[in-house]
């Protein structure tokens, strides 16, 4: 079915960073992935499986992502987001604070393609060099000091580029499918901040600006906060984000700490959620589902940015290897200066928003 998104559709991406695209994919193909969901056996990797990829390649998705962003290659795999039903719980999340502490159901708004260390589980003591050093070398590598090669547990490189001045990888879209019933909150929805991708890009700019550094580590962005329960947290956003997007009303940890509330996606089975890479997103806890959740996750690129590169559809590092490997370039072809200059100018790659875009900036 070719589908496309409305006028009225796109501005609200636009304003918001998201859309929500009722029935996107048919029941058929939400059996399939749910009867794969079913019967896999403990440790299955199902991020290959063609009834996966099917729910963006063979559903309404693709021509409407064809439509509003531009070509993009078929995913060939996908995150497999199921989150089991829980309750809080007093280990240390990536933020550094308690599980149980963290408002609105434990989401932990980040940006994409920022590394993440398995969490201490215990106070951190020392300086914050001593405390940063500490952390790095705890990754999956051990110590490699300072250095693009480090990497995460969840397989992310410290760095993007050999010169350290890139600490995030970028794409240029979200799709969230859901497959199970998420109407109510609670039931551990992935989490928006809508509007904030404006934020997020005005972010990139000034840093930017200031000396071509962008992401964690970069100006007014550093990697840890010291200051969190743990004292070994990770700044998943920079202050700034979160102070423009914190009010009077905004909940807080015991440290007094405000954190923004998110929105929760409420879909049903067969809905998906198209968001820009810029918002800041997390998933939630699931307290009141009655069964675990069920979203599966692309991380789509407009081809245009490197056509001559493949993605899989499920790396937020597409610049590296999945394990942090050096792909090769032509000698002119600067892949860091691209997603830089993309990640400071997020609608470039959304070839069919440049009306809309070009009206709401006039308009402003």
């Amino acid at each position: 079915m070719d589908r496309r998104l409305s006028l009225e559709q796109k501005q609200f991406l636009y304003s918001n960073g998201y859309i929500v695209i009722k029935n996107a994919v048919s029941d058929d193909l939400v059996s399939k992935a749910l009867a794969r969901i079913k019967s896999a056996k403990k440790g299955e990797n199902l991020s290959v499986e063609k009834s996966m990829t099917d729910l963006v390649n063979a559903s309404s998705i693709t021509p409407l992502l064809n439509e509003v962003m531009g070509r993009f290659d078929p995913p060939q795999a996908a995150q497999i987001g199921v989150l089991k039903k829980r309750q809080p719980g007093d280990h240390y999340n990536n933020l550094g604070y308690k599980d149980k502490d963290m408002p609105y159901y434990g989401a932990e708004l980040h940006m994409d393609g920022n590394i993440t260390i398995a969490t201490p589980q215990t106070i951190q003591r020392g300086s914050a060099e001593q405390i940063y050093n500490r952390y790095i070398r705890s990754g999956p590598k051990g110590d490699l000091g300072r250095s693009a090669e480090v990497m995460g547990h969840n397989y992310t490189p410290l760095f993007q580029d050999p010169q350290m001045t890139l600490g995030l990888g970028s794409f240029t879209a979200f799709v969230f499918v859901c497959l199970n019933d998420q109407s109510k909150p609670g039931c551990g929805q992935t989490s928006l901040l809508p509007g904030a991708h404006h934020l997020t890009e005005k972010f990139f700019q000034r840093q930017y600006a200031q000396n071509g550094h962008i992401g964690p580590e970069g100006p007014d962005w550093p990697r840890l906060n010291i200051n969190s329960e743990n004292r070994s947290g990770m700044n998943y956003l920079p202050d700034a984000i979160v102070n423009a997007c914190i009010d009077k009303n905004s909940l807080s940890t015991p440290d007094g700490r405000k954190w923004p509330k998110p929105l929760q996606i409420l879909m049903q089975p067969g809905d998906a959620c198209i968001a820009t890479y810029h918002i800041p997103h997390s998933g939630s806890r699931n307290e009141n589902g009655t069964e675990s959740r069920k979203n599966i996750i692309f991380r789509i690129r407009n081809r245009s940015r490197q056509p001559g590169k493949v993605l899989t559809g499920i790396s937020d590092h597409p610049d590296r290897g999945w394990l942090g490997e050096w792909l090769e370039y032509e000698p002119e072809n600067n892949p860091w200066e691209k997603s830089k200059q993309a990640m400071c100018n997020m609608w470039n790659e959304w070839e069919g928003m440049s009306e809309v875009v070009a009206t709401a900036r006039e308009i402003a």
